[in-house]
């Protein structure tokens, strides 16, 4: 078990989509308004944990039209959020906005976000420390998962906050910016890769 542990720990603590935009809400308007996006993001996260413990994605995604479409949506929204971070300004996270994004907006994350399929797909495919008691396994895997995953997503919120606080000028702005969308890219990148 302490191999899962530390395989949650890693794959968690890289940025990916829900962390880079946790910390950009953060950033663009403050802790209490991300915690709604954590919350979907939670939700999210769990629902598609079950598709791949049930095999629903996988059968899913077996089907070459519809893994393309979900890839071209997946990439496409992806990449669409690396611009609005990347050309917000000279405010960290989002291009100007009436209200951050919210519950749905990170429950919708989860089933377009790569790396969350990946993640789940390494962690309860492999792993086996239960092989007598597979459901307790599964049920383990996902406490033990959100007990890590629950502070590593408010640590990035927190982190978007204090960045937004600073009192930057507007080129170090436009860099940490810039900097957020090609880390962003990169995880689109990796987890493109790893789907071929």
């Amino acid at each position: 078990m302490l191999e899962f542990v530390v395989a949650v720990f890693f794959l968690l603590i890289t940025p990916g989509p829900g962390v880079l935009t946790t910390a950009g809400i953060g950033a663009a308007f403050g802790f209490r308004a991300g915690l709604a996006f954590i919350t979907g993001l939670m939700l999210g996260g769990f629902i598609n944990m079950m598709l791949v413990v049930s095999g629903v994605a996988a059968a899913a995604l077996a089907a070459p039209l519809l893994r393309t479409l979900l890839l071209f949506a997946s990439v496409s929204y992806l990449v669409y959020l690396a611009w609005r971070i990347a050309s917000a300004g000279s405010k960290i996270g989002f291009s100007p906005a009436n209200s951050p994004l919210g519950f749905f907006n990170g429950l919708a994350l989860q089933f377009i976000n790569p790396k969350a399929y990946v993640v789940s797909t390494a962690l309860f495919s492999g792993f086996a420390f239960m092989p007598d008691a597979p459901i307790w396994e599964v049920v383990t895997k996902i406490v033990v998962f959100n007990l890590i995953w629950v502070p590593v997503h408010l640590i990035w919120l927190g982190a978007g906050v204090k960045l937004g606080s600073l009192d930057l000028s507007q080129r170090a702005h436009k860099r940490i910016n810039i900097a957020m969308a090609v880390a962003l890219l990169a995880v689109v990148a990796m987890a493109l890769i790893s789907s071929y």
